[in-house]
């Protein structure tokens, strides 16, 4: 038992869709680390729209606990994880605020209370992920994310992190929206700690089909929203075609000094081949243009800075 109990105020955020199973054990769990460290402390679930039993599990929680700590936000239909979360933080009081993605607890329960301990050494983001390999998709698309982006830390699967309010406040003035978390906090500026656990269980459950195509739809849009991949392919294919119509333009000239074209053939080819010049080159300014409003709507900020230290005699 903590004798002497930590005085900040910490919130934890917790993602909730069609969980029954697993959410009456994992707030149990939660609730006896945050009481045990913690004088003041709030637990916030994000009941995206669940179909199954799972309000009526955190209600019996919520029954037992002590204190007015447990609030539930209930979107008005399913969102995605995103835009809940986004929406559990938004109410979050706390000095520091626990994100909990996920509910499959495949780790000592210390490592939510070694989170807080690193953060207090400085860091204003630190993350919890496990040091088993990570799936197919998932290693592809971080692969791919972190080579084409210019993010000042590579992103990867994590099972929840700790915030500071400075880093809380810091994304919220990057950006009105917050499509993507993980990686607005990558670009925060501010200073980011991952730590590394040994799962202690296997076998984590699956994600529904709806929550599977809602993280793919979200990974297509981080890639083109945050990385430059997008706009290196469409400059590269726009070149191409661009290359392709010049020569098409030298052998339509080849043709009329060398061969005997049917009448009128040259200048319709000639013709259609400026025109396409044309197209591929106003595309190609659009392109720059779209990916100039995007940095400017995104990723760009006027400057970041990491901390402030007063130095005092």
């Amino acid at each position: 038992m903590v004798s002497n109990k930590e005085k900040n105020f910490i919130s934890a955020v917790i993602y909730v869709n069609n969980n029954e199973d697993h959410i009456g054990y994992f707030l149990e769990n939660l609730n006896s680390v945050l009481e045990e460290n913690f004088e003041k402390y709030e637990i916030i679930c994000v009941n995206d729209s669940s179909t199954d039993k799972s309000i009526e599990k955190i209600r019996e929680f919520g029954d037992k606990v002590k204190g007015p700590v447990l609030s539930v936000i209930n979107m008005s239909f399913y969102q995605g994880m995103e835009l809940s979360m986004n929406a559990g933080v938004d109410l979050a009081i706390g000095d520091f605020v626990y994100e909990f993605d996920s509910l499959f607890i495949d780790y000592d329960l210390n490592t939510i209370i070694d989170l807080y301990r690193v953060s207090l050494k400085g860091f204003d983001i630190v993350s919890a992920t496990s040091s088993k390999a990570k799936g197919t998709f998932s290693e592809l698309f971080y692969k791919v994310f972190n080579s084409t982006s210019n993010s000042t830390y590579n992103i990867q699967t994590e099972s929840f992190r700790i915030l500071s309010r400075r880093a809380i406040n810091r994304v919220h003035s990057m950006s009105k929206t917050i499509p993507y978390r993980k990686v607005m906090y990558a670009n925060c500026g501010l200073k980011f700690e991952r730590l590394v656990y040994s799962q202690i269980r296997q076998n984590k459950p699956k994600h529904t089909k709806e929550i599977r195509d809602k993280r793919k739809e979200l990974a297509t849009d981080s890639l083109i929203l945050f990385t430059d991949i997008a706009y290196k392919f469409s400059i590269t294919m726009t070149l191409v075609m661009m290359f392709i119509a010049i020569l098409v333009g030298f052998y339509t000239v080849f043709i009329f000094l060398k061969g005997d074209p049917v009448a009128g053939w040259t200048t319709t080819m000639l013709f259609l081949d400026f025109g396409f010049i044309g197209i591929f080159a106003v595309l190609a300014i659009i392109i720059k243009y779209l990916s100039i409003l995007i940095n400017l709507t995104f990723k760009m900020q006027k400057y970041t800075i990491e901390s402030i230290e007063k130095i005092t005699k």
